[in-house]
C-alpha cells in the first residue's frame, strides 16, 4: 500500500467467521477432491429455512412494478414502521410511535456501528458483555472508545454479576450492550433481569442498547426491555427479521426507543445509505404480520435439531443447559471431552476450545465454533448452530462417532 490504514482499525481484525468460512471452503474443496462430502458447518447462525411465502410473493409483485426502484425514505416507508409498531404491541406489549420511535436498519448488525458512531466519542467507555457478540467490541474499537468488559456468570445463568458490576469504576461509561436471549449462551431474559438493567442504567446515567434478535427462537415468552416502565429514558432496542423469519440475507432490522435517541441514529444513518429497497420493505410488512402458528412450526423444527445437537454434545462429553433459547447449543469442554477426542496435550498459547474445534473440523469434517472468540469467559466452551437440517446434523453425528 502507498498509504497507511487508519489508526482506528489497528486493533480490529477481519471478522472471525469471515476468515474461518474461507478456511472451511478450502477444506471442503480438498475433501471433495478426495471423494468426501464437504464440511458440515455448524458455525454461524444463518437460518436455512424459507421466509414466509407471502413475503416472497410480495417482494416479487412489488419488484415488478414501475416506480419502485429509486431511492427510498431514510426513515423507511410508513407501512414498515407501522408494522414494526404493531409487532411490538402484539408480541411484546410495548407501545411505540411509528412516526418517531422506530428506525429501520439494513440488519441490526449495522445498528451496532451506527449507534456507536452516534453516541460515543474517542475515549468514552463502553460496557461489553463477556462472553458476547464480537461486533460490540469491534465497533467500539473502530470509534476509538474504551471497552470495559463485564462478566456474564454461568452460576447466575449467564447474567451479570451485579455485585462486581456495581463495584467497577463506571466513570465515563456511556453505553452498555446487552443481548438476551444471549448469544452465544442461549440465556433467556426475565422481566426481573430487564428491570434490574433499567434501574442500573438510570442510576449510573448509562444508555443501554439491548440486542434482541433471538427472542422468538425456542422461547415461548418473547420479552423486550422496552416493556419496563421508564425504560425509554435510558434504553434502545434492536431487533431483526433475520432469525425469527428466516430472512438473514434480506438484511432487515430496526432500532426502537425514545425519539431523541432515534433522531441521533437517523443523523448518522442518513449519511451512510439512501434507504432500503422498497420491495424488501413491503415484503417485511408481510413477515411482521405472521401469527403464532408461524413461530410454532419454526420452533418445532429447531427442537428436532436441538435433540440431535444434544446427542453430539453428550457424545463429546460437553456439558450444557437444556433450558435455553436462540439458535445455538453452548457447551462446556470437560476433561472427558479432551479424552474422547484424543487431545492429550494442550499448548499454553492455543485455546482449548480451538483445539477441540479444530480436532472435530479436520478429523470429522464438522465445524463447531470455539468459545474463545466470544471473550475470555467463552474460553473452555464450544457452540453449535441449529441452522442445518436434521439429516445434516445426523450425518455430523455419525461422522464424529465413527472418528471417535
Amino acid at each position: 500500500m502507498i498509504i497507511q490504514p487508519a489508526l482506528r482499525t489497528e486493533n480490529v481484525k477481519e471478522y472471525y467467521f469471515s476468515t474461518k468460512n474461507k478456511e472451511i471452503a478450502k477444506l471442503s474443496q480438498e475433501r471433495e477432491a478426495k471423494g468426501l462430502r464437504p464440511v458440515i458447518n455448524l458455525g454461524i447462525g444463518s437460518p436455512d429455512g424459507t421466509p414466509p411465502r407471502s413475503s416472497i410473493d410480495a417482494l416479487c409483485r412489488e419488484a415488478a412494478k414501475d416506480g419502485v426502484h429509486g431511492y427510498q425514505p431514510y426513515t423507511g416507508i410508513p407501512q414498515l414502521r407501522a408494522s414494526f409498531a404493531q409487532w411490538y404491541s402484539r408480541y411484546y406489549n410495548v407501545t411505540l410511535d411509528p412516526s418517531c420511535e422506530i428506525q429501520p436498519l439494513t440488519g441490526s448488525k449495522e445498528g451496532i456501528l451506527i449507534a456507536s458512531l452516534a453516541f460515543l466519542n474517542k475515549g468514552d467507555k463502553v460496557l461489553v458483555p463477556d462472553p458476547g457478540y464480537p461486533t460490540y467490541s469491534s465497533a467500539s474499537l473502530m470509534v476509538e472508545a474504551e471497552m470495559v468488559k463485564y462478566d456474564l456468570v454461568p452460576g447466575k445463568g449467564w447474567t451479570p454479576d451485579w455485585d462486581a458490576l456495581e463495584s467497577m469504576d463506571l466513570s465515563g461509561v456511556k453505553i452498555m450492550w446487552t443481548n438476551y436471549p444471549g448469544m452465544p449462551t442461549g440465556a433467556k431474559a426475565t422481566r426481573e433481569l430487564y428491570r434490574r438493567i433499567v434501574d442500573f442504567a438510570k442510576r449510573h446515567k448509562i444508555l443501554v442498547i439491548n440486542d434482541n434478535p433471538y427472542s422468538f427462537i425456542l422461547n415461548d415468552e418473547p420479552l423486550s426491555i422496552l416493556e419496563v416502565p421508564g425504560s425509554k429514558e435510558c434504553c434502545l432496542e434492536m431487533n431483526s427479521l433475520s432469525k425469527a423469519h428466516n430472512m438473514a440475507g434480506w438484511r432487515i432490522g430496526m432500532i426502537a426507543g425514545d425519539s431523541m435517541y432515534i433522531k441521533e441514529i437517523l443523523k448518522v444513518k442518513s449519511q451512510l445509505d439512501s434507504g432500503m429497497f422498497r420491495p424488501l420493505q413491503v415484503a417485511a410488512v408481510e413477515a411482521l404480520g405472521q401469527g403464532k402458528e408461524w413461530f410454532r412450526e419454526l420452533n418445532a423444527e429447531y427442537r428436532r435439531r436441538k435433540d440431535v445437537v444434544w446427542r453430539i454434545f453428550d457424545m463429546l462429553g460437553a456439558e450444557y443447559e437444556r433450558n435455553t433459547a436462540g439458535l445455538f447449543v453452548w457447551g462446556r469442554v470437560t476433561p472427558h471431552t479432551l479424552e474422547t477426542l484424543g487431545i492429550k496435550e494442550c499448548p499454553k498459547d492455543v485455546p482449548v476450545s480451538q483445539l477441540v474445534s479444530d480436532r472435530i473440523l479436520y478429523g470429522c469434517g464438522v465445524f463447531i465454533t470455539p468459545g474463545f472468540i466470544f471473550g475470555r469467559n467463552g474460553e473452555g466452551y464450544i457452540r453449535a448452530s441449529l441452522c442445518a437440517p436434521v439429516p445434516s446434523l445426523e450425518t455430523a453425528e455419525k461422522a464424529i462417532k465413527s472418528s471417535l
